[in-house]
């Protein structure tokens, strides 16, 4: 079973996968590097350990039900399944946002953020 953030939710996590963001960010940086410099990348043990790391990070979000969405693995984007006025949506975060303040359904993806309602949020994020 898929667990199902509220937005109060999604950012209580944040702590934690601001952490692991950072360190995947950190690791495909450094597997870019040394990919440029090896010789032989299709056979070298070390890039191959850095993917395995990679990998497993991007699974420590997977076990709390988040998603690691940044393939070009620049800004570090964050989706967490969740509802919005009783439709399944993503929350959806950056690594440089300081809170999960958006969503986009599931079949829009990121270019179809929008902001999550103010009543939804928790009242320390609220606007108004």
């Amino acid at each position: 079973m898929v667990k199902t953030y509220t937005a109060a939710e999604a950012n209580r996590t944040l702590p934690y996968v601001r952490s692991v963001v950072a360190d995947i960010l950190e690791k495909a940086r450094e597997l870019r590097g040394k990919t440029s410099l090896s010789p032989d990348p299709e056979n070298d043990d070390e890039l191959e350990l850095l993917q395995q790391d990679l990998l497993s990070l991007m699974e420590e979000l997977e076990k709390i039900g988040a998603s690691f969405k940044d393939w070009n693995f620049e800004v570090g984007l964050v989706d967490f399944p969740g509802q919005v006025r009783g439709e399944e949506v993503m929350f959806c975060w950056r690594s440089d946002e300081d809170a999960v303040l958006w969503y986009h359904s599931a079949d829009e993806g990121f270019a179809g953020r929008q902001r999550i309602p103010e009543d939804e949020l928790p009242e320390d994020l609220r606007q108004n």
